[in-house]
């Protein structure tokens, strides 16, 4: 039985399919809903830095003492993240310098793993299950379906000892679902820290003139407004970065989502000019440049959350 958001409902969505929408008001900057996710995996490159479970960064983890590999904030977090981590850790001490699975096939074995293990709808899963995630199979091209094929190898390879897994064509789905509809958690600095997969927020539709911003807070992704809603307005993310053109954006978006934006400004194309100029310009960005940019980008995350801390207090 299919469960539900305050103040947000599932709908068809004219042209596009499955979509979200309001059914009250909503003023920027306020939390439209919170997901924690329904797998999520640690990048390699952050190991030792940030918590596997909890994705705190913090200095003197601890480290699991069968694998070495793994870091925890404490015992809580360690046995929390035990159910996952038993799909690696043998794994690698056995394979040595030679475990090399793919960030994708190490995301996908969880999937399987908490798939197994819940078969009930979880608290990602409120208004989209797992199940029902688009994959676009049928689309994915030759290059993709070998990069598919590279990570199903691996995933047999690196986890099939401690894993029961689909027949081939189930995973090609699972891997499909995963490349259009995995997100790129990310610190307050904007920096890749893993993927995860949130069902509920994959429901929300695209478009270059967006309603909210997804942040996280840990594992959990928070939906924000970044403009007034009003009840019966879709909510609508963007897939890719708006600072490229029009059609830079959208074959971005026939390449990752097969879909073409029918938006406003897709069929106005009235940001291209200044976009294009700054493009254009030969000089390299500068370092400060840079720099300021950067600094935009923590400021806009820290309103976001000074205004979620008001909202707490009132």
């Amino acid at each position: 039985m299919m469960g539900s958001i305050e103040g947000l409902e599932r709908f068809d969505s004219p042209g596009k399919g499955r979509g979200l929408r309001v059914t009250r008001p909503f003023k920027v900057g306020e939390l439209l809903f919170s997901s924690p996710a329904y797998s999520f995996v640690l990048s390699l490159s952050e190991r030792g830095c940030y918590c596997e479970f909890c994705f705190t960064r913090k200095e003197g983890l601890a480290r699991c003492g069968k694998c070495k590999k793994a870091f925890y904030c404490g015992v809580k977090c360690q046995k929390g993240d035990w159910a996952m981590h038993k799909l690696e850790c043998s794994a690698m001490t056995a394979f040595g310098e030679n475990w090399c699975p793919s960030e994708m096939s190490r995301l996908v074995a969880r999937i399987l793993a908490k798939k197994k293990m819940q078969k009930e709808r979880c608290a990602s899963e409120r208004i989209l299950l797992i199940e029902e995630i688009q994959s676009h199979v049928e689309d994915v091209d030759n290059e993709k379906r070998e990069m598919t094929e590279s990570d199903i190898a691996g995933l047999h390879r690196f986890f099939s000892k401690h894993l029961e897994l689909p027949d081939h064509k189930d995973l090609l789905t699972l891997f499909s679902q995963v490349a259009c509809n995995g997100f790129t958690i990310e610190d307050d600095e904007l920096s890749h820290m893993g993927t995860a997969i949130y069902p509920d927020v994959a429901l929300i539709n695209h478009s270059c003139l967006p309603s909210v911003i997804v942040t996280y807070k840990g594992t959990s992704a928070e939906v924000r407004a970044v403009k007034n809603m009003n009840p019966g307005d879709e909510v609508l993310i963007s897939y890719i970065d708006l600072l490229y053109p029009t059609d830079d954006r959208n074959n971005r978006l026939r390449e990752f989502y097969y879909f073409t934006c029918q938006c406003q400004e897709c069929k106005t194309k009235s940001s291209d000019k200044a976009k294009l100029k700054v493009r254009k310009q030969s000089d390299p960005i500068e370092q400060e440049v840079i720099s300021n940019m950067v600094r935009y980008a923590r400021k806009t995350i820290r309103e976001f959350r000074a205004l979620k801390r008001i909202k707490n207090i009132l």
